[in-house]
């Protein structure tokens, strides 16, 4: 890049100070946050994430630098965007996985909701799966992923997928297959949990631990030997 074209240090300055500021709102949004999926977070997540992918530019074209940071995601791996500019319409689309950790503490708690509800017949609250379907046909799904481990539930991976469309659907037009379809170009973006990133992080840790050791032990390798003969 010629000289002419990078930018200044005052703009460097500046995008620095914009991380500052999106680093404050994230951290703001998140001590505020109402649930698992709360919007204000998501949208903090992502200003943060541009102005930092901003500030790296610039820090890289003005000295030849780079942070440290990378944000986890899969944004990267979606085709580019092809759907309207100004969408008229949208759908949400989420999954999370959970692992039925104790049995007992579930079937436990749809026999609290049979109860409360005086079914008669056939008690469903007998088996896992009808156990889940008392579940979560008494809470929210949000509900339920803020009090998993009260339902005997684990969590695995979880993602939001948002996508946009010039018009809203008919009612009932896509209940039959209602995840089949999906253009991953009309996805304006995605967020997405799991526990990958924890072992990625994990594994940079690790990675520097071993250069520590491996600079102490070149260090060691420099140190002249003891004469046993000095006093």
């Amino acid at each position: 890049m010629s000289d002419a074209a990078q930018p200044t240090a005052a703009e460097v300055r500046a995008a620095a100070e914009a991380v500052k500021t999106a680093l404050d709102r994230h951290l703001a949004a998140v001590e505020r946050r109402s649930g698992e999926d709360d919007p204000a977070v998501y949208e903090a997540f992502n200003q943060l994430a541009a102005a930092a992918e901003v500030y790296d530019e610039l820090l890289y074209d003005r000295y030849d630098e780079v942070t440290p940071f990378e944000i986890p995601g899969a944004e990267d791996a979606l085709p580019p965007y092809t759907g309207p500019e100004e969408p008229n319409a949208l759908s949400v689309l989420i999954r999370r996985d959970y692992a039925v950790a104790e049995p007992q503490r579930l079937l436990a708690q749809a026999q609290r909701i049979e109860a409360a509800e005086g079914e008669d017949g056939a008690a469903a609250s007998g088996t896992v799966h009808g156990a889940l379907g008392l579940l979560f046909g008494e809470f929210e799904p949000d509900e339920i992923a803020s009090r998993h481990k009260e339902f005997g539930l684990e969590e695995g991976d979880s993602t939001l997928w948002v996508t946009a469309a010039d018009d809203p659907t008919e009612p009932g037009e896509w209940l039959e297959a209602p995840f089949e379809g999906v253009d991953p170009q009309q996805v304006v973006c995605r967020f997405d949990v799991s526990a990958v990133f924890d072992d990625e992080i994990d594994d940079v840790d690790d990675d520097e631990d071993g250069d520590d050791l491996e600079g102490d032990l070149d260090e060691d390798e420099d140190l002249e030997p003891l004469d046993a003969d000095r006093r």
